[in-house]
């Protein structure tokens, strides 16, 4: 499904419309005065989406910060833990991890362990040695844009090819929300994800969300995903987040949280591209 956004400019009684999947301001370059852009939205689950990413920082204001750097800690239950530094361009969304800790991820092998995306290649580096098998850089191919797409989830919902459905209006805990289901568009019919989102009507941020993981064939039951944020520079980041299986009420098992923290996380490092070539 397509959306189709109508951008009204009151100006000489002209009205102008684009048809895109995210609302954009229309500008006339010959008028002195800031013209008055109506945003019309197809759904009411594409506008409750729309405001909350205006509230946490939109992917043009985060794009301003050209790139981030920060440290990525993800804990599991029985103990296992991943620790690495992210470095993120945010134009062509190169990728970088250095994993000082990888109980989980390519535990097979020892050392400091680098992945990479320069925009083209994934690579993988153990120790400074550079490793060519299919099954690692498979997991590489997945674990980049992952760690990039979780930075920036919530600016990246208002990406083309993204479907919106207002769900209802639910109270959890004494906090009334708005559920909007959110899916995606696919070219070749093979399954996407799907993330149902909980939108505090108070606060307009999302408290957590169910989401599958539709590359390990997990579509039937969603993850509950409970994050907390904190304000860097002039962006709401979700730094907090943990998160076990579910399903599609948002009822929480008795399984243990599987718990994910990002810290010291830096906007503005000058980097480059050469910081992701292998």
């Amino acid at each position: 499904m397509k959306f189709q956004i109508l951008f009204s400019i009151l100006l000489t009684s002209v009205v102008l419309s684009c048809k895109n999947d995210n609302p954009k301001p229309v500008k006339d370059v010959e008028s002195k005065t800031t013209p008055e852009v109506v945003l019309v939205f197809q759904n009411k689950g594409h506008e409750l989406v729309y405001n909350m990413v205006q509230n946490v920082g939109d992917y043009s204001k985060l794009s301003k910060k050209k790139d981030v750097v920060y440290t990525y800690t993800y804990e599991t239950p029985d103990g296992q833990t991943d620790i690495s530094t992210e470095k993120y361009i945010f134009d062509g969304e190169l990728s970088y991890g250095a994993y000082s800790t990888h109980q989980r991820t390519l535990a097979n092998l020892t050392g400091l362990i680098e992945q990479g995306y320069d925009g083209e290649t994934y690579w993988l580096k153990q120790d400074g040695n550079s490793i060519e098998d299919e099954a690692s850089l498979k997991k590489v191919a997945f674990n980049r844009p992952t760690n990039f797409y979780w930075f920036a989830m919530f600016q990246k919902l208002l990406d083309p090819g993204v479907n919106y459905e207002f769900v209802e209006e639910q109270i959890i805990d004494d906090n009334t929300y708005n559920i909007v289901k959110v899916s995606f568009e696919s070219n070749n019919d093979e399954p996407k994800d799907i993330y149902q989102l909980y939108i505090n009507k108070e606060t307009n941020l999302v408290d957590q969300f169910l989401f599958t993981v539709a590359d390990f064939g997990r579509m039937d039951t969603p993850s509950l995903m409970k994050v907390k944020y904190e304000k860097i520079d002039d962006l709401l980041i979700p730094t907090k987040r943990q998160y076990k299986r579910s399903n599609w009420s948002a009822e929480e098992s008795e399984l243990p949280w599987i718990k994910v923290s990002w810290t010291n996380i830096k906007f503005n490092n000058n980097l480059s591209q050469s910081d992701f070539e292998k």
